[in-house]
């Protein structure tokens, strides 16, 4: 396969990016799907050509850091593994993020599956396509009950039945808890993509990259009417996307196929080495499918595990070091690289996460807390509950989630060390106010 690709600030498997740690390759994942063997090539890559330091992306990539000079090596060794894409230049386009448990969830009203190999096919193969933006994003939503409804991408689908039939709805700029634009039959989801895609790039000047560039120019209802010239579609009435229980991304739970469970476990800040991802490559074959999915809360699950064994997977997961309780502190915060790693960073954001759920952890908190390093908000696509914004090694401005609100939400306190964060918090966890 030629590597001949385009420039860009975003890394991809065949353009290696600098940092201040080194380069960073972002492998892109089907369904964030990979086989024990490539998981082990992976984990073998980061050893032999990089720093050893793997990251489990929010949209359920991995990411190498401190790659070194044998880049051109690394590269062969993933290719040589089947990770790569199918035709060099449609490496970036790959953008296409599904639920975790696609085709085990109980919840599920069809297998995203086969849908997604077909549009992620097309996208690769068709030429124009190919100036989409690396960040470019899509989203297919069969029901499932662990799905990332908060990340916002420029299409979504989303399932859902209507007097007997399934069909997908389907959204611009936005999430599938959104109000949908439109519907279409099941069998005419991937026409729906290629006339979305082929319709942004015809609308779209140079400079407009995303969907909300094109929609901030033309209203909703106007795009879509072009579109229903393409493509039949069908208004959504009384229809929402239903939310279900958060965490089931930890723990083992219970799969639509008798008698079996997925278990899942996140690495410490999304962060895995060597050791961990070839462990947990073992354990699913040894117990599972041979197969591990990474997730968009920077997570991995072991699909079809016999219900039997899922205590003793959930125990070696721990002895390798991931998390697979939600009442760890560490498991529900997010951090980007930081200072450590990132020219951008303000603030060792890894090693005060690791702080703050230390100290969480003494009173008994568990809060969904994200450590930004600069304002662009590289490891969190949505708003977290509460957001941390480094301003100066070690102090960071507080945000919380508000209705409304636009970015991190709404300015809360200033210049906080993670000690005075840490007490804010739990006053306000008492509160009765917060009750």
């Amino acid at each position: 396969m030629s590597t001949a690709v385009r420039p860009s600030a975003c890394p991809g498997l065949l353009r290696i990016v600098p940092a201040l740690d080194g380069g960073i390759c972002r492998i892109k994942l089907t369904g964030g799907s990979i086989s024990s063997a490539q998981a082990d090539a992976v984990a073998r890559a980061a050893e032999d050509f990089a720093s050893g330091a793997i990251e489990a992306t929010n949209r359920a990539n991995l990411q190498i850091r401190g790659i070194g000079a044998e880049q051109a090596a690394l590269i062969e060794r993933l290719l040589a593994a089947g990770l790569g894409p199918h035709h060099a230049a449609g490496d970036d386009v790959r953008n296409l993020m599904l639920s975790p448990s696609a085709g085990i969830d109980r919840h599920m009203l069809f297998d995203t599956r086969a849908l997604a190999e077909q549009i992620l096919a097309t996208v690769q193969r068709h030429e124009p396509f190919h100036d989409l933006s690396p960040k470019f994003a899509l989203q297919l939503d069969g029901g499932e009950a662990l799905a990332m409804l908060e990340h916002p991408n420029d299409l979504w689908l989303s399932a859902y039945g209507q007097a007997g039939e399934c069909r997908l709805a389907f959204g611009l700029a936005g999430c599938p808890t959104d109000v949908p634009a439109g519907s279409v039959a099941l069998d005419a989801g991937h026409d729906l993509v290629v006339a979305v895609l082929e319709l942004f790039l015809e609308l779209a000047r140079p400079e407009q990259t995303r969907m909300r560039h094109v929609l901030a120019d033309m209203p909703v209802t106007t795009f879509v009417a072009r579109l229903a010239e393409r493509v039949p579609l069908q208004p959504v009435t009384g229809w929402q996307r239903p939310v279900h229980e958060t965490g089931l991304h930890m723990g083992a739970h219970a799969q639509s196929q008798a008698q079996h469970v997925y278990v899942g476990g996140v690495p410490p800040l999304g962060r895995l080495d060597g050791a961990m991802l070839r462990g947990a490559a073992q354990l699913a074959c040894e117990y599972g499918d041979a197969t591990l999915r990474f997730t968009p809360w920077q997570s991995l699950l072991l699909p079809n595990v016999p219900r039997e064994h899922a205590d003793e997977v959930l125990r070696r997961l721990q002895q390798l070091g991931l998390l697979c309780d939600a009442d760890q502190a560490l498991s529900q915060l997010i951090a980007c690289t930081g200072s450590t790693g990132c020219g951008r960073g303000l603030a060792d954001t890894k090693g005060d996460a690791r702080q703050l759920a230390a100290l969480l952890q003494r009173h008994g908190d568990a809060l969904q807390v994200h450590l930004s390093g600069c304002p662009r908000s590289c490891a969190a696509a949505h708003i977290a509950p509460v957001t941390l914004l480094a301003v100066t090694p070690g102090h960071y401005d507080l945000y919380f989630r508000e209705a409304g609100q636009p970015g991190f939400g709404a300015p809360h306190a200033r210049n906080l060390t993670i000690e005075a964060v840490d007490a804010l918090l739990a006053a306000r966890s008492r509160s009765p106010l917060d009750a």
